[in-house]
């Protein structure tokens, strides 16, 4: 693609509509040459097969970062469920000619799709001997999203089974955003975030 004009976004700027353009040339591609399941961009994830279960997204290198609704607080914690894979591009309208350059395609596990902070931190504590009261007062003083019966469900279950080092950042809007300098950086050190440069 980085190497076609591409006549249909010659003078878009809007990030959706790109967006949108690249997953379903990306979504053709796949459907021309394996056998796949192609789900719904607005219903739910792009790939939803049991063996993909991934969703793509697509970002410009100006604003590299991405976003989306999660459903839950526990989201937040042990990750969205289902695995990213996001491209960056560089689009440049030249004369009556337009072209995608990509910059990077990043592919994030599902078990490193968690908040990065709240993760690091819950990880230090349980290491630190944190008791089941130190995590619920954590997950208030960080505004997670819940009641009391959440925050003790979450709390029980992260003393039982920790959660891994997440890469997303998570509001309390319940919209996920990837920074892309923190993966990147990463420099495929981490097992689950894998990066390609171009």
């Amino acid at each position: 693609m980085s190497k076609e004009n591409h006549p249909e976004l010659l003078g878009v700027t809007d990030g959706k509509k790109v967006g949108t353009y690249v997953e379903h040339r990306f979504q053709r591609y796949l459907s021309d040459n394996y056998i796949v399941t192609i789900g719904s961009s607005a219903k739910g994830i792009d790939l939803p097969g049991e063996n993909i279960l991934t969703d793509i997204k697509v970002t410009s290198i100006t604003q590299p970062q991405s976003s989306c609704p999660f459903k839950n607080a526990r989201q937040k914690i042990y990750g969205l469920g289902y695995n990213l894979l996001v491209f960056v591009y560089d689009k440049r309208d030249i004369g009556n000619r337009c072209f995608l350059q990509f910059t990077h395609c990043t592919f994030v596990d599902r078990r490193r799709t968690a908040d990065f902070t709240i993760t690091r931190r819950i990880r230090e504590m349980v290491k630190d001997g944190a008791f089941k009261e130190d995590i619920i007062g954590f997950l208030v003083d960080r505004n997670v999203p819940g009641d009391e019966i959440i925050y003790s469900d979450l709390a029980d279950e992260i003393l039982v089974s920790l959660p891994e080092q997440g890469y997303l950042t998570i509001s309390n809007a319940f919209q996920w955003r990837l920074q892309y300098s923190r993966v990147i950086a990463l420099d495929n050190r981490v097992d689950g975030v894998i990066n390609y440069e171009w």
